[in-house]
């Protein structure tokens, strides 16, 4: 099965997606991830207002066959969480680019975006 890569987003190594708009970073897990997790069936409560760092965690997903941290791949305070993920994360599953969003942050510091891959860095990244 491939797994869906899409452009103009950034990813991270730990799997993660970011999407920029306007200083605002929506955050997924990619759809590799979501293959990899199997049934996603718990999306832990997220803490709106809460600042982060880049690379730390900010929820856990627990699917049938594991619980995997969700890292924020920018430096800045979560402005938002996806209400709809918290109650039924399979959407996660379904939609991991697009309903399946779980997060979105004020990003800090736009020259952290140089540390993470793009679409195609990131395809590379999946073949080795």
């Amino acid at each position: 099965m491939s797994n869906k890569v899409i452009e103009n987003l950034y990813y991270t190594k730990s799997e993660e997606w970011l999407k920029v708009e306007d200083g605002i970073g929506t955050i997924g897990i990619t759809d590799y991830a979501q293959d990899q997790l199997g049934d996603i069936v718990y999306l832990e409560k997220i803490e709106k207002g809460k600042k982060l760092k880049q690379d730390e965690t900010f929820t856990t997903i627990e699917s049938v066959k594991a619980v995997s941290d969700v890292k924020t791949p920018a430096t800045g305070e979560i402005i938002e969480a996806n209400v709809k993920v918290i109650e039924d994360a399979s959407i996660i599953n379904k939609d991991p680019y697009g309903e399946g969003w779980i997060a979105k942050i004020k990003i800090e510091n736009k020259d952290e975006l140089k540390n993470l891959m793009s679409a195609q860095e990131y395809s590379e990244y999946r073949k080795e």
